[in-house]
């Protein structure tokens, strides 16, 4: 199935500010930002992939895959999935598209710590490059007002 672009962006605008109530909201225990950029991953159309512990999916709380809510994690399988379920490769801004995923290193620590979702490419910098997220509530929020320390980009295909 393809990635319907335009589904995740509507997503993204319907739930930037809520929580859609099929979802846990994680604000109090970790952050609900991966959260989010899963649930517009799914509603752009991209299967879940049950695979236990290594996939990502998402049945309620206390059965779901870490990829689903955790930033690293989800970065793990996007990038090393092979079978269902979204999957990513890193790339530069001139590459990004509408709804793929950033991921934010706020320490520099190496640990990426926040994944909004990108609902406008702009020219692809910075500073035109609008954003959706949880945790931070945000919806066309410009990534150069986040205090980040390293970035990388996900595009997502399947």
């Amino acid at each position: 199935m393809a990635y319907n672009r335009q589904k995740a962006v509507a997503y993204a605008r319907r739930w930037a500010y809520g929580f859609n109530p099929l979802f846990y909201n994680f604000d109090q225990i970790g952050g609900d930002c991966t959260n989010f950029a899963s649930q517009c991953l799914f509603a752009g159309g991209l299967p879940m992939n049950f695979t236990p512990v290594f996939g990502w999916y998402y049945l309620n709380v206390n059965n779901r895959a870490p990829a689903w809510t955790g930033v690293n994690e989800l970065y793990d399988f996007l990038i090393t999935n092979t079978e269902k379920g979204p999957k990513a490769v890193e790339v530069g801004f001139d590459r990004i598209e509408l709804a793929d995923l950033i991921q934010l290193d706020f320490g520099g620590d190496g640990r990426f710590d926040h994944t909004p979702i990108i609902v406008d490419v702009g020219r692809r910098t910075p500073e035109t490059i609008l954003v959706a997220a949880h945790s931070y509530a945000a919806y066309r929020r410009p990534l150069a007002t986040y205090n980040y320390r390293a970035i990388r980009c996900l595009h997502i295909f399947d």
